[in-house]
């Protein structure tokens, strides 16, 4: 079994990812930082290194998905290869890093390689509003996370919103705002309750 978590960056994916591995005895993966060959001309050059870079995510995603598929394990996944297609390249084709023709064809790829496998058996969507991620991402105090704009998290949360509604697989989405599952046990238990109706056919 797959499950997926997604959510914008300071939604607490990573966080839920893990207690819920340890909660059911899951299997977690986390997103996997490996090097990419093509990072370094990537900041020299956004525009010409696009396409090669989110080649090469795409492919080492996809690595995890086959390996994903092919365990016997209840696999909990944070962040999923359809958030990098949906959310982050989108996002880069519309600063235009990315050519319609590149672009085109990075979707064939894409699309060729989900015909092989299948969406997650649930996935769990982070629902936060802006003022919320804003205030989570300074309270771990990421470095490299503090400058990030209040408009590329805005538009970033106009694409998941979007992309969600139009979700064709099993989901449950969790409006976070109010939540602090990490110190609130009530707040962790309602999650997990409503985890077990999705997947146990217990009702909500």
């Amino acid at each position: 079994m797959h499950i997926g978590v997604a959510g914008n960056i300071g939604s607490g994916k990573t966080t839920l990812t893990r207690m819920l591995a340890e909660h059911y005895g899951w299997t977690p993966q986390f997103e996997s930082v490996t090097y990419n060959p093509y990072l370094e001309d990537y900041y020299k050059d956004i525009s010409r290194w696009s396409y090669n870079l989110e080649t090469y995510f795409l492919a080492q995603r996809f690595k995890d998905l086959l390996e994903i598929s092919k365990s016997e394990e209840v696999i909990i996944q944070d962040r999923t290869i359809l958030e990098g297609v949906y959310i982050f390249v989108a996002n880069n084709k519309a600063l235009g890093n990315l050519s319609e023709r590149d672009f085109d064809t990075y979707m064939q790829l894409f699309e060729l390689m989900m015909s092989m496998v299948k969406l997650p058996d649930l996935l769990i969507y982070l629902r936060s509003s802006v003022p919320h991620l804003v205030s989570q991402i300074q309270k771990r105090g990421r470095e490299y996370e503090q400058g990030i704009s209040l408009e590329y998290l805005s538009g970033l949360n106009e694409r998941y919103e979007s992309w969600i509604a139009s979700y064709k697989g099993p989901l449950l989405v969790l409006d976070v705002d109010g939540m602090d599952f990490q110190n609130r046990p009530e707040d962790f238990e309602s999650v997990t309750d409503r985890i077990d109706a999705r997947l146990f056919g217990l009702f909500e």
